[in-house]
């Protein structure tokens, strides 16, 4: 695959799409995406939260989608949606240059249909799937009509930006490490690795527990050969700490 930009990262935004609470051990996690910006003006949207019917009736969504045996949406308003969470960062659909989705659950691909003018960035794996994961046995989203970047192996996305095929969690798993100015590099884990305890418990409950585990320390070990920061996909302790939009990392 080609780099598909033209610039270096420059600033990173973290989005908070709400909080979620997972009914197995209690632990309230937070829905993140992230906004990147480069030095030559582009847009990088990386997973959209939720879809806009949580934020209208989370307990009737959620109802709906079956997802009440997993865990419950704690908060999420309006301003938790992906496009007012670009908002507070001053842009709007028609200013995303790239979208790229880390992989298809529930909580990651709610504004997947949202974005029209912007390429989608996925792993093949997971376009090949007749729909999006979206929730055990909910597979109610249909793929947008877009142009589609597959991802197959790891891959540059441009200068100081790479790409990760991480399978293990889900059938596409997708991590990323950029190299901002003053920050360092970053590397972004998803759900390939959710929280730290994760790695310990063994990736317990992943789509293939095997891929994880060896997904999960090539990534650890990738960080520290990089000395990168390490932001995990829904670690409980560190999202309280996260700089949120319309705050950034530079």
């Amino acid at each position: 695959m080609q780099p598909l930009l033209t610039g270096r990262p420059l600033r990173m935004a973290v989005l908070d799409y709400g909080l979620f609470q997972v009914h197995a051990n209690g632990r309230i996690i937070g829905i993140c995406g992230y906004l990147i910006q480069t030095d030559d003006g582009e847009n990088v949207l990386i997973d959209t939260g939720f879809p806009a019917k949580y934020a209208e009736d989370a307990a009737a969504a959620t109802a709906e989608d079956e997802l009440g045996g997993f865990g419950r949406v704690l908060s999420l308003m309006p301003e938790n949606l992906a496009p007012a969470q670009l908002a507070r960062l001053g842009l709007g659909a028609e200013d995303i240059t790239l979208m790229i989705q880390s992989h298809t659950h529930i909580d990651h691909v709610g504004f997947l249909h949202g974005f029209p003018a912007a390429p989608i960035v996925i792993a093949a794996a997971e376009l090949a799937l007749p729909r999006p994961l979206y929730w055990s046995g909910k597979q109610v989203m249909d793929w947008p009509d877009r142009r589609y970047i597959e991802v197959e192996n790891d891959a540059p996305m441009g200068p100081g930006f790479d790409i990760y095929l991480v399978p293990g969690h889900a059938p596409g798993q997708l991590a990323f490490l950029i190299e901002l100015p003053e920050t360092g590099p970053v590397l972004l884990t998803s759900d390939a690795i959710s929280r730290p305890a994760e790695i310990d418990e063994r990736f317990a409950g992943s789509w293939d527990e095997s891929a994880a585990m060896a997904s999960g320390a090539r990534l650890m070990q990738i960080a520290e050969a990089r000395k990168a920061m390490v932001i995990y996909g829904h670690c409980p302790e560190q999202w309280r700490g996260l700089r949120k939009a319309p705050a950034w990392y530079s």
